[in-house]
C-alpha cells in the first residue's frame, strides 16, 4: 500500500471532538469507569468464526464495495454473538457507499480526500468513499482492517464508551488529543482482535498481517497527534491480534506512554 493511500486516511477515523468542558482537566489516569472498567472488557475473547475475502481486482469500485459489505457482515456475525452473550444490547450498523461524501455529512467537516471513511454516531452509519488510492493495489489487508477498525466506533457506541468519551472533560488540547488517541487506538486493537478471531484467513499468512501492521495510519510527529505514534499503533495492533480479546484493548487504563 502506498504513502498516498496512507495520507488519504488522515482525519477520516476521527469521532467528533469531545465536549468543550474546561472546568476540570481529565489527565491520566482517566476517571470514568464506563471507559476504564467497561463490561466489554470482562466478556472474554471474540468467538472463533470464518470470514472469506471476496475477489478484489485493482480499480474495481463495485468489487471493493462488495468486499467491504462482506467484511462488515463478518463483523456483525462476530460482534452480535459476543455482545449478546455478554448481555449487551446489539444493533446492526448501517452502511452507505458514496462517490463523494457531502461536505457537512453528519455534522463533520468532510475533507477533500480521494478515499475516506466515517462513522456517524447519531445514526449509527458507516460511510465509505473509495477512490483510486485505495483501489489501485487492493491485494493487502488494508480495506479489511479499515472496515474492522471503523466498526469499532459502532461497538464503542453500543457499549457506552462513545457516550462516556463525549462527556470526558479536558483542560487543554494536548489532553483532548490524548483522549482521541485512546479512542482511535482502542479501535485498532478491536480490529486486530477481530482479525485474530477469523484467522487464518484463506490465502493469507503472517507476512500479510505483519505488512498491515507497518501500513496502518500513525501520526506525523510534526503534526496534530490524533491517532498515535507508529510504536503505539503497532503495540495495540499486536496486543489485539495476540489475544483475540477486546478486554486487552483497554486503552483508557493504559499509561500515557502507551497511547503517545
Amino acid at each position: 500500500m502506498k504513502l498516498l493511500m496512507l495520507a488519504a486516511l488522515t482525519g477520516a477515523l476521527m469521532m467528533p471532538l469531545a465536549g468543550t468542558a474546561t472546568a476540570q482537566a481529565a489527565a491520566y489516569p482517566v476517571k470514568s469507569s464506563q471507559l476504564t472498567a467497561n463490561p466489554l472488557y470482562n466478556a472474554g475473547a471474540l468467538p472463533t468464526t470464518t470470514c472469506a475475502e471476496p475477489p478484489l481486482e485493482p480499480d474495481n469500485r463495485k468489487q471493493a464495495r462488495d468486499y467491504l459489505d462482506a467484511v462488515i457482515a463478518c463483523l456483525e456475525t462476530t460482534w452480535e454473538q459476543h455482545l449478546t452473550n455478554a448481555g449487551i444490547t446489539y444493533r446492526p450498523v448501517k452502511v452507505r457507499h458514496m462517490d463523494r461524501i457531502p461536505k457537512k455529512w453528519c455534522g463533520y467537516d468532510i475533507e477533500k480526500l480521494n478515499s475516506q471513511t466515517w462513522y456517524c454516531d447519531r445514526t449509527e452509519t458507516l460511510v465509505f468513499q473509495l477512490g483510486k488510492d485505495w483501489l489501485d493495489e487492493p491485494d493487502d489487508l488494508w480495506l479489511f482492517s479499515t472496515a474492522a477498525s471503523m466498526y469499532g466506533y459502532h461497538v464503542q457506541k453500543l457499549v457506552g464508551i462513545a457516550k462516556a468519551y463525549d462527556k470526558l472533560p479536558y483542560d487543554k488540547k494536548t489532553e483532548l488529543y490524548e483522549q482521541q488517541r485512546r479512542m482511535s487506538l482502542q479501535n485498532e486493537c478491536f480490529a486486530a482482535a477481530f482479525t485474530k478471531s477469523v484467522w487464518p484467513i484463506e490465502g493469507r499468512n503472517l507476512s500479510d498481517w505483519n505488512t498491515l501492521v507497518r501500513l496502518r495510519q500513525s501520526d506525523d510527529p510534526a503534526e496534530v497527534r490524533e491517532f498515535g505514534s507508529r510504536a503505539s499503533v503497532s503495540y495495540w495492533l499486536k496486543r489485539g491480534f495476540t489475544t483475540g480479546d477486546p478486554g486487552s484493548c483497554n486503552t483508557w487504563a493504559a499509561p500515557s506512554s502507551k497511547v503517545a
